[in-house]
């Protein structure tokens, strides 16, 4: 009878451990939720909520394009290297326009030109329908609508980076970039898996017909709002304001290490999936709904990486560690995405990749934009643009030749060993990146044309250009 009492002492103990556990959880479950909610704060701004509107509806229009297309092209020529070039074709202009973009985008009225560039990528992709319902296309076709199509988009996805940080406050900057990659992988998730549905009931021109028409959203919005858009005086001279922003970057270590760690994933990683159809079809043995599916799962891991995970990586100071991390995980996912044959699992691979993708991307473009000054937004804007899609032309015929010639399988590991490789070596040889903390989360000081310290060259050579 007497250890009754410390039987009871015992049992009100553990209830008690049991109830600050459950308070510890209910607390950090709060604080989740309230990071999540929190992340959409910027939608409260009237022009940046019905713009972001439009933007949802054209986005699903144009990942439907994006899946009809490679499906078209793969099923006219059933070649990987060919896949390649037409992928090559689309992101080429990257590489040849940015600087112009940046350049025009820190200059011109964005609004003005956003509604010109979504009325010509309605009317690329009008043609394209046209072509396909009508049963004339060919692959020289979609060649060469791809790269028309490739030039408008960079123009328009560069001074789009930049005008959606004009519909809203500076302290929404970050979440900003959050939720417009949100809706980006929204497009990602439900575009593809909706492709493939429409393709395999109703054919493929009815996907081009559909992206076409969603060009009429976005470009309403833009007729209904109003921006707050800091513009400079032209130079007249485009590539020299498009070296003011490269140097900007160049002169800032770490700002130059995410964005090399951006250009090996993005190399490598966007170059890879513009194989998927050749997988779907010769390694999972699928047809147009198993290509949807697969580009819907990788868009569905990066939409839950946006809507989850990025309002808590907000949080993260170390951005340094936390941007390498991701990227060792994304290779490590397409590692074992390479390896599969079984649907399910090679899904799962490509969510993942999604999620890591997601985090990183939206870490660095958000901490760019924060760190440099908003008249030079769209020069910065041009450079990551650049550095990311500039030299896919190069990575999609590299990898769609390599496919031909070994197979997709162990061309796909390959790129992520280049993955992991590369970020093991930012993890091991650049300690400065790992314990590198973001500074602030205020905006960048508003700073002249020319940046002191960084562009000295720059300034020499204009007060010489001038006094000649």
């Amino acid at each position: 009878m007497a250890r009754i009492p410390d039987v009871q002492q015992y049992m009100y103990q553990r209830d008690q451990v049991k109830g600050r556990q459950l308070m510890s959880l209910l607390r950090m479950l709060r604080s989740t939720l309230r990071a999540f909610l929190d992340t959409f704060s910027p939608l409260e701004v009237r022009n940046l909520r019905i713009y972001l509107g439009g933007q949802a509806v054209s986005l699903l229009g144009t990942w439907m394009q994006v899946t009809a297309q490679s499906w078209v092209v793969w099923k006219l020529s059933h070649s990987t290297a060919v896949l390649g070039l037409v992928a090559m074709l689309s992101m080429l202009p990257f590489l040849l326009f940015a600087p112009w973009a940046g350049a025009w985008a820190d200059r011109l009225d964005r609004r003005r030109f956003l509604i010109g560039s979504q009325a010509a990528a309605m009317v690329l992709a009008l043609i394209l329908a046209v072509l396909v319902q009508t049963g004339v296309v060919e692959v020289w076709h979609v060649a060469v609508l791809a790269l028309l199509l490739g030039i408008v988009n960079t123009f328009d996805l560069t001074v789009q980076q930049a005008f959606v940080l004009d519909l809203t406050d500076k302290e929404y900057l970050r979440k900003t970039v959050v939720i417009n990659f949100g809706l980006v992988q929204l497009g990602r998730t439900a575009g593809p898996a909706l492709a493939g549905w429409v393709i395999s009931a109703f054919g493929v021109a009815i996907a081009f017909w559909l992206n076409g028409l969603s060009f009429i959203a976005v470009i309403a919005t833009l007729y209904l709002i109003r921006s707050q858009q800091v513009r400079r005086e032209s130079s007249g001279k485009p590539l020299v304001e498009f070296r003011e922003g490269l140097r900007f970057i160049l002169g800032q270590p770490r700002l130059l290490d995410l964005v090399t760690i951006m250009f090996i994933i993005t190399f490598f990683a966007i170059a890879t999936l513009q194989l998927l159809p050749a997988f779907a079809t010769d390694v999972l043995h699928g047809q147009a709904d198993t290509l949807g599916v697969l580009q819907g799962a990788s868009g569905a891991g990066a939409l839950i990486g946006a809507l989850f995970i990025a309002p808590m990586a907000l949080r993260v100071r170390r951005i340094g560690l936390m941007v390498t991390l991701a990227a060792c995980f994304i290779g490590a996912c397409y590692i074992v995405f390479s390896r599969t044959t079984i649907l399910p699992l090679s899904m799962l691979s490509l969510f993942f990749a999604g999620i890591g993708a997601n985090i990183l991307l939206t870490t660095i473009m958000g901490v760019v934009q924060l760190q440099v000054p908003a008249s030079m937004r769209g020069r910065a804007n041009s450079v990551m643009m650049m550095v990311a899609f500039g030299f896919q032309p190069i990575a999609s015929l590299v990898l769609g030749t390599f496919a031909s010639v070994v197979g997709t399988p162990l061309t796909v590991t390959v790129a992520g060993i280049f993955m992991v490789s590369g970020a093991t070596c930012f993890l091991l040889f650049r300690p400065a990146l790992r314990s590198w903390t973001l500074p602030s989360e205020a905006p960048a000081v508003e700073q002249p044309e020319v940046v002191p310290d960084v562009i000295p060259e720059l300034v020499l050579e204009e007060l010489e250009e001038m006094a000649a």
